[in-house]
Parts: C-alpha cells; sequence; structure tokens
C-alpha cells in the first residue's frame, strides 16, 4: 500500500496563493523521485515549484539527492525553489 505524498507544511499556503492570483496548480508531491511539488501554468507558460519549509533549519531545505539529479537534468526548465507565498508569485511573474 503506497503512503500519502509528504508535503510541506508551507505548501497549502503556497497553493493557495497561486490559485486566487489566477495561477493553475498541479500537485505532483505524490510522484516522488525528486519531481517538484507543483506544475504551475500561468499566462500561457508552464513552470515548476520546489517547495521548502522555511521554518526549517537550513539543512533541513536542501534539495534531496533525488531533487538535486531531478533539477540537473531539467536544467533548461522554469524550475523555481521557493519558501513563501510570495517567493512563489515573484517566481511566476505574477508580482514583481
Amino acid at each position: 500500500m503506497r503512503r500519502a505524498a509528504k508535503i510541506d507544511a508551507n505548501q497549502t499556503q503556497v497553493v493557495s496563493a497561486l490559485r486566487a492570483a489566477g495561477v493553475s496548480v498541479q500537485s505532483l508531491a505524490a510522484v516522488g523521485n525528486g519531481v517538484p511539488d507543483l506544475l504551475c501554468g500561468f499566462r500561457g507558460k508552464l513552470s515548476l515549484l520546489e517547495v521548502k519549509d522555511g521554518s526549517k533549519v537550513p539543512s533541513a531545505r536542501k534539495l534531496t539527492p533525488d531533487q538535486v539529479d531531478w533539477h540537473a537534468i531539467w536544467a533548461d526548465m522554469p524550475l523555481f525553489v521557493v519558501e513563501t507565498p510570495e517567493q512563489a508569485l515573484k517566481a511566476l511573474g505574477v508580482i514583481a
């Protein structure tokens, strides 16, 4: 039996802020294997977001080895690591 996907405590806030701003959001957290947490669509562009919990110590916010590998393979894609709703909105160009 598969376990439920583990998400960071702030991911719900990030998703809520993005959707309130008109961003289409699909959670990819259940995929695992280094795949970023969120697939986002805004103004005809797709972007990927890896959500890290900014309240954790820096060592707990590092990318996992699987995430590092995934990011390296997909380096030419719009891929951002964010900790707050504001960072997510800025990364997607929703706010300046």
